[in-house]
């Protein structure tokens, strides 16, 4: 059975990061299943350090992307969920090709939600593994989720 609240739609999460740091960076949603989310990043010129590895950050990137959009879609109506804290172990450097991570529920609750999301390389071999926090809230008519 589907964890999701929301009819998780691929196109409209795809569609809904045009001109934000997600597209920026070429990350995108490929697939929900029951109670994972994945995604893709690439690792080229936009997304590696200058020793030519891939970037940390970028890896903490698409881990929030994915975690943020997993737990989206599992809030309640009238509510959102919004970053509290990630981490991120990088066990394995990656030059070339692209990255999967992979979003998984450790905790669906009221208030808060915490997901691990584990991130491959192509051949299948962990290369990051990332808890993100997330705080439940309730929804505003901004959409600045700070004020």
């Amino acid at each position: 059975m589907a964890i999701w609240r929301h009819p998780p739609d691929l196109g409209a999460i795809n569609a809904a990061a045009r001109g934000t740091l997600v597209e920026s960076l070429g990350i995108r949603v490929t697939t929900v299943g029951d109670d994972f989310l994945r995604g893709t990043l690439p690792v080229d010129a936009r997304t590696v350090q200058p020793f030519g590895l891939l970037h940390g950050g970028a890896s903490a990137a698409l881990a929030e992307t994915l975690g943020s959009i997993a737990a989206n879609l599992c809030c309640a109506p009238g509510t959102r969920a919004v970053g509290l804290e990630l981490n991120a172990n990088h066990l394995r450097g990656v030059r070339a090709g692209e990255v999967t991570g992979t979003a998984r529920p450790l905790h669906r609750g009221r208030a808060t939600q915490v997901w691990e999301i584990r991130i491959e390389d192509a051949e299948g071999r962990l290369t990051c593994v990332s808890r993100l926090t997330c705080a439940v809230v309730a929804e505003r008519e901004s959409s600045d989720a700070r004020e």
